[in-house]
Parts: C-alpha cells; sequence; structure tokens
C-alpha cells in the first residue's frame, strides 16, 4: 500500500489447448469482487505478443472492473501497442525495442528448416 491503491494479480494458467499461446490468465476467486465496478489499469513488466495482457484484460472486465490504461517497463514489438489502440486504452510504458515474431507459418527459419538449437 505504499502508493495507496489496491492492488490485483493475474495467474498463468496452463489450459488443454493446442497452438501458439495455450495459456490463459485468472483472478483469484478471493480478488474478483474488489475489482468490480472499477477503472483498472493492467500492468506488466514486459509486454511482447500480448497474450498476458489480453488474458488478463478478459479477467478483469468479466469481474465488472473497466481497464483503462495498459503499461509495462519495456514493449518489445508492436503488439501492445496495437491492443491498447483497439481497446480504446493508452499504453504507458519506459522503453519500446523492436521483436522480430513469427507465426510458424511465416517464420523464415521454419521455411528453410532451420532448426533452433543444434541436435
Amino acid at each position: 500500500m505504499e502508493l495507496g491503491i489496491d492492488f490485483a494479480f493475474s495467474e498463468r494458467i496452463t489450459s488443454d489447448r493446442t497452438g501458439l499461446f495455450p495459456v490463459d490468465y485468472r483472478i483469484k476467486a478471493a480478488l474478483r469482487p474488489a475489482l468490480e465496478g472499477r477503472r483498472v489499469a493492467i500492468v506488466d513488466d514486459a509486454i511482447s505478443a500480448g497474450s498476458a495482457v489480453r488474458g488478463t484484460y478478459r479477467e478483469v472486465a468479466a469481474c465488472g472492473a473497466t481497464p483503462v490504461v495498459l503499461g509495462a517497463v519495456v514493449v518489445l514489438g508492436p503488439a501492445a501497442r496495437e491492443f491498447a489502440a483497439a481497446q480504446g486504452m493508452p499504453l504507458e510504458r519506459l522503453a519500446e525495442l523492436p521483436l522480430a515474431m513469427w507465426l510458424p507459418a511465416a517464420c523464415p527459419l521454419c521455411a528453410t528448416g532451420t532448426p533452433l538449437t543444434d541436435p
């Protein structure tokens, strides 16, 4: 309570889905009622693909809260900026760095059969 504000967190939960990001993010049941009707900042240390902030955004909204800003220490690539813009939220960050990331079907190394590690 150094800042005099409330705090909640989402936990990474492995799901049974397949695909690139087979994880979910959940807010514990004990924390959910305190979020209802609140305006919420979603903050992460680093955002690259954005799966954690997207999952947390869904959870916050499911709790009846309104996400109003997305924040990070560092943003890698365009995903956080694009997600924040799509939700009509500002993105606050200390640093933004480029990130080359592809889906497997578009990966130049995958296309040439180049292994990521030595066998």
